[in-house]
């Protein structure tokens, strides 16, 4: 197993468990299947868990597992505040409390402002105390290192990366993700200040291996190095330095061992450009069912009216690439649940983004094109309720 360093020079193994899929018996965890499965990346090397507190079941059976096997002090519990419950600041400790209850341990060693994707969500934590409540639990070690875990675009990403002293975060990327949600840029803009980056999502869900196009898997297998598509997706990730812990929901001893030893022989910088330009060719592969050929670089931003173009079309592409409920799921993520609105509809046809555009996209039509698949009238429904009650909820 390779190590890479925390804020603060601990090694942390660069192969992370991820405990949101631990296998279910019935509807409750198969929890003597999740302790092979733990023990065995443990043994392994392994040193970084990462839950939350709304995966079911899932921090009571990583607490159980590591005071079974007399383990928890030789390794890294990872958890996470559901901010999107908090109404006021005693419900913080209400819901930490009983995190340290489910692990059985009296401290997190890595803990995190979960699923933020707007910079007024954390306002709101701010408005609640939790910048006093970050520095007394660290004060007193119940928390070793704090940090956020991230889904919405690059630019509220850095707003909130800059307005802390975080000690690391937690970003969805993966190959075919490097220009959206927080994306390369997020990730450089966190090396460069020194935040060490712990990466979800590295295969899409399993998408980038259950649901590849042939076309996608037929460039894999003809390549003679006989990487496996999770493979191929693990490297591209360990390949940049700016990489510290890559998270793998493994819920089969196969899926342990692949990991470890991709995780065992990779380092930064060691893809050649032939292996890069293979990659190059899968995206192109998964992407010739897209609608845009948008490539993200941002060149059309800012909208003068606030509209978030790359991510409406990333959005938009990713309903053709995965399917329309995964492309909708997304816009609502990254687009629809900002507090400043960004839908496609803003637009009032300037045309500024097409000048500056390098691909000569008709940004304009493609825009009415998007916002009508991505907010059919049951999702703009859907959409306009969520904000109100999101944003109406942060008021009080």
């Amino acid at each position: 197993m390779q190590y890479r360093k925390d804020k603060h020079g601990k090694d942390l193994s660069v192969l992370g468990y991820g405990c949101m899929r631990f296998t279910k018996k019935g509807n409750q965890i198969d929890i003597d299947k999740a302790e092979k499965e733990i023990m065995a990346a443990y043994h392994a090397g392994v040193n970084y868990y990462d839950t939350a507190y709304i995966y079911p079941g899932s921090e009571a059976a990583l607490g159980e597992i590591l005071e079974r096997n007399a383990i928890r002090d030789k390794v890294n519990i990872a958890t996470k505040l559901p901010q999107y419950l908090i109404k006021d600041g005693k419900g913080i400790d209400k819901f930490f409390n009983e995190e340290l209850s489910r692990l059985r341990t009296d401290h997190v060693d890595y803990y995190l402002m979960h699923h933020l994707t707007d910079v007024d969500m954390w306002e709101k934590l701010k408005a609640v105390g939790i910048l006093d409540w970050i520095r007394e639990k660290k004060e007193s070690g119940q928390i070793r290192n704090i940090g956020f875990s991230y889904h919405g675009n690059s630019d509220n990403f850095i707003t909130i990366l800059n307005d802390y002293d975080w000690d690391f975060c937690q970003v969805q990327y993966n190959y075919l993700d490097e220009v959206t949600q927080a994306g390369v840029k997020g990730v450089k803009a966190a090396a460069a200040k020194g935040i060490p980056v712990v990466i979800m999502e590295p295969l899409r869900g399993g998408k980038l291996v259950n649901m590849l196009p042939a076309k996608a898997k037929q460039i894999f297998a003809e390549d003679g190095h006989g990487w496996s598509p999770a493979e191929w997706a693990f490297r591209w990730l360990y390949n940049q330095p700016e990489v510290t812990v890559v998270l793998s929901g493994m819920n089969s001893p196969e899926m342990v061992e692949e990991n470890v030893r991709t995780a065992s022989d990779m380092s930064s910088g060691a893809l050649t450009e032939k292996d890069l330009e293979l990659l190059e060719q899968v995206k192109k592969a998964i992407r010739e069912n897209e609608k845009v050929g948008c490539t993200g670089c941002r060149y059309c931003m800012p909208c003068p009216k606030g509209v978030d173009i790359p991510g409406t079309f990333a959005c938009y592409n990713m309903m053709y690439i995965e399917n329309k409920r995964e492309g909708r799921f997304q816009f609502a993520q990254t687009v629809g649940l900002t507090k400043e609105p960004a839908f496609a509809s803003q637009c009032v046809g300037c045309g500024k983004c097409e000048q500056h555009c390098p691909q000569s996209i008709p940004i304009r039509e493609k825009l009415k094109e998007a916002d009508k698949e991505l907010r059919p009238l049951p999702y703009k429904l859907g959409i306009n309720i969520a904000r109100k009650f999101m944003f109406r909820a942060r008021k009080e």
